[in-house]
This record gives structure tokens, C-alpha cells and sequence, in this order.
């Protein structure tokens, strides 16, 4: 995650989060404590990365990022497991009902936008734009394909082998419904991981792969992965972050987000943390690999955070 370029921001960063009351500050007061963070392979770069500065100003809070995907992350953390959950996706009806229930409230924050990527091989020359319907036909359940001649005409009778999310993750939610129209309807005969970097390794080590994740592990392995442009109706559009920004990637750019319990913000670690989260964002979030929020968003979800 280009922590040394992460590192320098944070040292230089370190006086302007103090003076802000994002946490660094309150250290000479002596903050401690754990705080236990799980979910999304999307969002852990984000919250990885926050994590290590934060703890760099506040060297007595250890902070802990697990991976388990969005709806495992929500698992625990309705359990009272975590503090934060990482999330790709909005918490649905059933898991906030689950959480009420077990007493948590969840408040949810915007930290970043994500342009879902789709990737191939770096020696597949023939598929550099794949149009909606066409993903939509080779990822439908009861898809039949396993060619890529059978996408398009003029394309290679090469076997097609597809690595994607697993349904625990919300980048399979988002996928499936931006893409098949429908949320959790796949083809089950792909290779599935709640880890990206499964999924990197699995596409860069077979020349007829096609697989999807976050924008973020794709810039991370520009050497070893080829990225397809989507034409969602209006031409091909790779992820940009203009093209996130803008909205012009369409359908895949998404919101990234962070639930907090709120019974965990009275804990002076965890509020000093989320603050410096949002605080921090505009700095920290492009070396992860994503786009971050406005100023004027960042201080909306700031205004969450204390309402």
C-alpha cells in the first residue's frame, strides 16, 4: 500500500490532525486501548492504512483489521465482536434488525468511492471493453459460456475462467446487482475469495481469466493484471478516478463505507479514531489506491458523527 509514501503524509500530517482534535493530540493525555475492526477485503487498504498512522500518533491504541467480507464483518460486529465494521456495500434491513436486537446501533459513515474493477490477464489482447450485457450474459445463473467466442464474435476459442467474490462479500451484493439487475444472482462455477488478493493471484497466473474486485488491488498489481473498460451505453469508460468522481463509470463506481457501534464512540480511542479517520481522508485515501470524498462530504459525515 505504498506505506512509505503513507508513512511521510502521516509524519507531515501529524501536527494539522493535532490541532484539529482528530485524536494525534490526546495522546499526552495518555488514549489506550484496542480497537477491533473486520469486514470488507475492499475497504481494509482504507482502514489498514488509517490504522498505522493513527497508531503512529497514539502509539498506546493497537488498532486490528481482520478481513471476513462485508456480511461476516456485520456478523461480528452485531455480535459485539468489533467496534468497526468495514463495508462495500450499505448494511441491509436484516442485518441492521439483527444488530438492533443484539442492542448495537449502527451509524454509518461515507470514507471513500470505489471504482469495481474488471480485470483480465496481461496477455489477453482481444478483450480491452466488455459492454454490461455481455458481463451480464457470462455471469447470470445458468450461464452457460465457457468460451470467449462465445462472448464475441472475433474473439478467441479460448477456455473463459472466471474469479470473482465470494457471496459473504458485499463486491459480490454490488456486482450482481449493478451487473446481472439482480443482488446475489451468479453462476456458481467460478472460483470465489473473500480476499482479493486470492483473486489477484488467480487472474495473473491464467491467460483466460476474467475476475472482478476493488479498484485498489488492481493498482497495486498494474504489472501483473490487464483492465477492461466497461461500456455501460455511452462508450467505453475505464476507472478513472475522473471517471469515479464524475460518475461516468458507470454502473460500477460505489460508495465505501465504515459502521461504528455507536456505544463504542463514548470509548475515548474509538472516537479519537473515527475522527482522525475523516479527518484524515482527503490525504491518506488516494494512496490506498481509491477516491476520496470532498471536503464538503467529509465534513457532512463529521456532522453524522457528533449528531
Amino acid at each position: 500500500m505504498r506505506r512509505t509514501a503513507t508513512f511521510l503524509i502521516g509524519l507531515l500530517a501529524l501536527p494539522v490532525f493535532a490541532a484539529c482534535g482528530g485524536g494525534g493530540g490526546d495522546d499526552a493525555g495518555g488514549l489506550s486501548g484496542t480497537i477491533q475492526i473486520d469486514g470488507s477485503s475492499t475497504v481494509f487498504p482504507v482502514s489498514q492504512a488509517m490504522a498505522e498512522e493513527f497508531q503512529i500518533a497514539n502509539p498506546g491504541v493497537r488498532v486490528t483489521v481482520g478481513v471476513s467480507g462485508t456480511g461476516g464483518g456485520f456478523q461480528k460486529f452485531c455480535n459485539g465482536e468489533t467496534a468497526i465494521s468495514n463495508a462495500s456495500r450499505p448494511i441491509s434491513d436484516s442485518e441492521r434488525e439483527r444488530c438492533v436486537a443484539e442492542g448495537v446501533e449502527p451509524i454509518e459513515l461515507t470514507v471513500a468511492w470505489d471504482g469495481l474493477t474488471v480485470v483480465v490477464h496481461p496477455t489477453n489482447d482481444w478483450a480491452t471493453c466488455m459492454t454490461v450485457e455481455e458481463l451480464r450474459r457470462v455471469w447470470q445463473p445458468g450461464s452457460t459460456i465457457r468460451s470467449w467466442s462465445e462472448i464475441r464474435d472475433g474473439w478467441p476459442d479460448a477456455p473463459l475462467v472466471l474469479y470473482g467474490a465470494d457471496t459473504d462479500s458485499g463486491t459480490f451484493d454490488y456486482f450482481t446487482e449493478a451487473i446481472v439487475g439482480e443482488e446475489d444472482a451468479s453462476r456458481a462455477d467460478y472460483t470465489a475469495s473473500a480476499d482479493d488478493n486470492v483473486l489477484v493471484l488467480g487472474v495473473s497466473g491464467d491467460p483466460g481469466a476474467l475476475g472482478y474486485f476493488g479498484y485498489a488491488y488492481y493498482e497495486q498489481n498494474r504489472d501483473k493484471l490487464k483492465v477492461v473498460e466497461i461500456d455501460g451505453g455511452n462508450g467505453c469508460v475505464a476507472p478513472t478516478r475522473p471517471a469515479v468522481e464524475d460518475g461516468s463509470y458507470t454502473p460500477l463506481s460505489r460508495p465505501l463505507f465504515i459502521y461504528v457501534r455507536s456505544d463504542a464512540l463514548e470509548r475515548p480511542e474509538v472516537r479519537a479514531f473515527v475522527e482522525f479517520y475523516l479527518d484524515s481522508g482527503e490525504a491518506l485515501v488516494p494512496e490506498t489506491g481509491y477516491v476520496p470524498l470532498g471536503a464538503a462530504d467529509y465534513e457532512e459525515q463529521r456532522a453524522r458523527l457528533g449528531a
